[in-house]
């Protein structure tokens, strides 16, 4: 999947509309987790450098079409600014003569953040008037936030489809780290897939199972792979009805020699609380009244052999609720195995929130190939999906290398 990027266009004078991914966490009205601002900050920097008039646009929580004081994005455009040493104003509103006024006083190398789109209900509704609005406050469109692309959204397909549309660095990298783990990953491949439910994620085990070498399933969704072999899973979290549907991975593991890892002893609480009683047991063994909430010890050494020798690891889910610290013992000693086989030079791509939550709380972050910020955009992408904010951009230019000779790009919409 190879676009055009932000090198491929001449940005000097230009008016540039940034669709940043800025939905991160705030408490007492300051950022908590600036991760994601972070991340936007190559592109942002790269435009400002080529002297462009930057402007930028995200989403900020659920709002659902209404003004919420609670989720203005005043807290990060002040974090923004620290860490660009450079001052971000940020508008009253996305729309509206405030707004315009802003926009005309923006000079070469300044940059303006539009307040808080979803604000607005037509900016998730992907309403076109609403979109023609945001167009025309720019020359071109970047989209750098991979965490909304699987949303069509007036900001992440709308607009794009009314000026020349790019991906960001940030975007760039997304989606060529994640294109190939599906394309030409370095073999052995495998996959460790966690989290809650396997409804939520069958379609990704479906894709990965018939691409992987090895697949690790974990949390409550291995549960239900567990129900799949005929043993009890007590009071656990777990899908009958997704019973068949985990029978049908295995059977495709099996059919194409690749190898599936799950649990063989468990920790099992009478709770899912702190300070519950909890022990450890055969994963085939669960007490009728007791709940899985995370892998033993044999299970952590039986992943630990099965990724021993992988050189493409992607990450999904974590194996336990690890919410809980006395419940955390797996998703954290996998963390940790995976950041010191990335160091060795295995390929580890970490992608989904509870994932990548994980190896912050460890400061682990670092030490990975790549940590994808998008959650629900990277699972579409696992499943094989087309992203819509991803397929509006525009496409390279067979024999054209990036950062080469910029296209002839399309005329703006009127």
């Amino acid at each position: 999947m190879d676009k055009l990027t932000v090198r491929d266009f001449d940005a000097s004078g230009k008016r540039v509309f940034v669709r940043v991914d800025f939905n991160v966490p705030l408490e007492d009205g300051k950022v908590t987790d600036d991760s994601r601002i972070r991340a936007a900050i190559p592109t942002i920097r790269h435009l400002v450098g080529q002297g462009a008039r930057v402007i930028l646009a995200s989403h900020l929580g659920r709002p659902n079409g209404k003004v919420q004081d609670g989720l203005r994005l005043r807290p990060v455009a002040e974090r923004l600014s620290l860490l660009l040493r450079q001052n971000v104003p940020v508008t009253g509103d996305a729309l509206g003569m405030g707004t315009e006024d802003a926009l005309k006083r923006l000079r070469p190398g300044e940059i303006l953040l539009l307040e808080n789109l979803r604000f607005h209900a037509e900016e998730e509704a992907n309403d076109p008037a609403f979109a023609k609005v945001l167009a025309s406050y720019a020359d071109v469109y970047v989209n750098d936030a991979f965490g909304t692309a699987h949303r069509a959204h007036a900001s992440t397909v709308g607009i794009a489809k009314l000026l020349p549309a790019y991906a960001g660095l940030l975007m760039e990298r997304e989606l060529a780290s994640l294109s190939n783990l599906l394309e030409s990953p370095e073999r052995p491949f495998a996959a460790i897939v966690g989290g809650a439910k396997v409804s939520g994620k069958i379609s990704v085990l479906e894709n990965l199972v018939t691409k992987v070498d090895v697949l690790v399933v974990g949390g409550g969704m291995a549960n239900t792979f567990l129900l799949a072999k005929g043993h009890p899973v007590g009071k656990s979290l777990a899908e009958p009805n997704m019973v068949d549907a985990a029978k049908r991975v295995m059977a495709t593991a099996e059919a194409r020699g690749a190898r599936i890892v799950l649990p063989v002893d468990v920790i099992v609480a009478k709770e899912v609380t702190r300070g519950t009683e909890y022990k450890t047991l055969n994963a085939e063994k669960v007490p009728a009244s007791w709940h899985i909430v995370d892998v033993g010890k044999a299970s952590i050494a039986n992943i630990e052999a099965a990724l021993a020798d992988a050189r493409t690891v992607v990450w999904n889910g974590p194996l336990g609720v690890f919410e809980i610290p006395s419940f955390a013992h797996g998703t954290f000693e996998i963390a940790r195995f995976l950041a010191a086989r990335a160091e060795a030079g295995t390929t580890v791509v970490v992608g989904g929130g509870d994932s990548v939550a994980a190896i912050q709380q460890l400061g682990l972050a670092d030490k990975m190939s790549h940590v994808s910020t998008g959650g629900g955009a990277s699972l579409e992408f696992l499943e094989g999906q087309v992203l819509p904010g991803v397929e509006v951009l525009l496409d390279r230019p067979a024999g054209t290398v990036p950062g080469g000779a910029p296209p002839t790009a399309p005329e703006p919409a009127k």
